[in-house]
């Protein structure tokens, strides 16, 4: 499906959140949004759902308002892992992840075999079949940001939006965690959006990059051609020192603070 942001302007408590922002993201493409800290990244993913409503402009899929479909019929086809996020203290693993089939559930319907089917996948993409019923409190940083997105592909969507999905993750997590995201986009062509702050994380699991700055969209394009030292200087006011690694991937290294004059 063809998600797409038309002159979208979000003022919240008198202040300008977001400007004039227009994109169509990629079909099947993982699409990675950047920018400095209150620069509006989260408020347009919350926009993209429709978490957020108090915006002028129009969110499209394939050219209809989404405004018009419904959240139950909006969820049948995209998913958000937020980062606010929170479930009752024994919930197991099993009972969260049975959570993403609801918007597929008739009123009076109970659990089916579709459901059952989607259920164990989304278990098994993110490596968490044998921990289906241990209590969500008990999982570590890493297993529990596993079984929250367990519980959005569950939901089987076409569009899966992630909000800083490797914060407060250490490096073998995180790491996980971005597999986990890519194997998803490439087995089901499910497009994916996703807020980030690590920049090489942006550039090594996204095709499409969106920089936000002065609340608005500063560059989008290929993640090679515009994360570069020279945009991290001007978006984020640091020096950058490029080196490539092992795999031969470019990697961008923050150096040095520039300070303000």
């Amino acid at each position: 499906m063809n998600l797409a942001a038309e002159k979208i302007f979000v003022t919240l408590g008198g202040k300008e959140i977001l400007r004039d922002v227009s994109y169509e993201f990629p079909s099947g493409k993982r699409t990675a949004i950047i920018g400095s800290n209150g620069a509006g990244k989260s408020t347009l993913l919350k926009v993209l759902c429709l978490l957020n409503e108090k915006f002028s402009g129009r969110v499209t899929l394939d050219g209809k308002d989404i405004r018009a479909l419904g959240r139950k019929n909006l969820s049948r086809v995209m998913a958000i892992l937020p980062q606010e996020r929170d479930a009752p203290q024994d919930t197991t693993v099993r009972q969260l992840v049975s959570f993403g089939r609801f918007p597929h559930r008739k009123f009076f319907g109970g659990h089916s075999t579709e459901d059952e089917v989607a259920i164990q996948n989304a278990l098994a993409l993110t490596k968490l079949t044998d921990f289906e019923a241990r209590q969500v409190i008990s999982l570590s940083g890493g297993e529990r940001q596993r079984a929250w997105l367990a519980m959005t592909l569950a939901q089987r969507p076409k569009i899966l939006l992630l909000d800083e999905p490797t914060t407060y993750l250490d490096i073998a997590h995180q790491l996980e965690v971005m597999e986990i995201v890519a194997d998803v986009n490439k087995k089901f062509s499910t497009t994916i959006v996703m807020v980030l702050h690590d920049i090489n994380h942006a550039r090594l699991y996204s095709d499409e990059v969106v920089i936000i700055r002065d609340k608005k969209i500063f560059a989008a394009g290929a993640p090679k051609k515009i994360l570069t030292a020279k945009t991290l200087e001007e978006v984020f006011n640091v020096k950058a020192d490029t080196f490539t690694n092992a795999a031969g991937d470019e990697i961008i290294f923050p150096t040095k603070k520039i300070s303000a004059t």
